[in-house]
């Protein structure tokens, strides 16, 4: 066989993979859904022909997007997933104990559906007892949780459509009262390379509400670039200053206290995105 999926990463840059089997495609109120079984990155998920998250590299962004926020918590009881209907990000939060419930927020019901058949290996932990799967709007379940959650997590797709209200300022405004007293967010923010004008955006808005915002780093191939932002908007806790001596053995094959903190280590060139929303 061979057929190829492309997905236009910008207008002037493309990733390709073959495929061997489409699995799924629909398309749902929302969104162009398809699953593939590819050479390459094995497993699949795209949406309107973006990769969402692959078998090879899902590890990367899922313990990345959980693990720094859940460590740099002491004590992270209720913590919420906005999008992330794959499921990856509920398997990495339930690794730790002292989660009571995990809420998944997920706009496309279809997404956890394609995922629980297609992607067991991520999305195994969605019938724990711990979990609570809700299918609605992450931005009005923000606004209707006041001091609720210990930790956010915001498991969007790239800003656009029904993402894009997840990456302005009013957005993390109320993520911040949707937070209890001293809890924290983390959000994937894209790409240094490629969104050069939207991180410094987000930094600006999350420092203005956030005493403690931090930029930190993960490589994750299929997205574009490879080279991948999360940022972190916190009430109390700074991950820098995390104690990460004493974590238990959390299975992970990327995430370590090591990479932790050399994760918030940024190169000049991502340190200018930084400082430029400031001059």
């Amino acid at each position: 066989m061979n057929c190829w999926f492309t997905e236009m990463q910008t207008p002037d840059m493309a990733i390709s993979c073959r495929v061997k089997k489409t699995l799924h495609e629909e398309k749902t109120p929302f969104q162009h859904l398809a699953v593939y079984e590819t050479d390459q990155f094995g497993r699949m998920l795209a949406l309107d022909d973006v990769i969402q998250t692959t078998i090879m590299d899902e590890f990367v962004y899922h313990e990345m997007i959980t693990h720094v926020g859940l460590n740099t918590h002491p004590n992270p009881r209720r913590v919420l997933v906005i999008g992330g209907g794959d499921g990856g990000s509920i398997r990495e939060i339930l690794k730790h104990p002292s989660v009571e419930l995990a809420t998944l927020v997920e706009i496309d019901e279809r997404v956890i559906a394609a995922a629980r058949e297609y992607l067991p290996e991520i999305s195994c932990a969605l019938g724990d007892p711990r979990v609570r799967v809700i299918v609605d709007d992450g931005i009005k379940h923000v606004k209707e949780n006041r001091d609720t959650y210990d930790m956010i997590i915001v498991d969007s797709t790239d800003p656009v459509g029904p993402a894009e209200g997840l990456f302005g300022r009013a957005f993390y405004q109320d993520v911040h009262d949707a937070l209890t007293g001293d809890g924290l967010f983390v959000a994937q923010t894209e790409s240094p390379f490629f969104n050069r004008d939207l991180i410094p955006r987000i930094i600006q808005n999350v420092r203005s509400i956030f005493p403690v915002t931090r930029l930190f780093l993960a490589c994750v191939p299929t997205y574009p670039g490879g080279l991948w932002t999360f940022t972190m908007g916190s009430k109390k806790y700074d991950p820098l200053e995390a104690n990460l001596e004493q974590l238990p053995d959390l299975k992970t094959r990327y995430y370590t206290p090591a990479v932790h903190r050399a994760a918030f280590v940024l190169p000049p060139f991502v340190e200018e995105l930084l400082q430029s929303e400031e001059g």
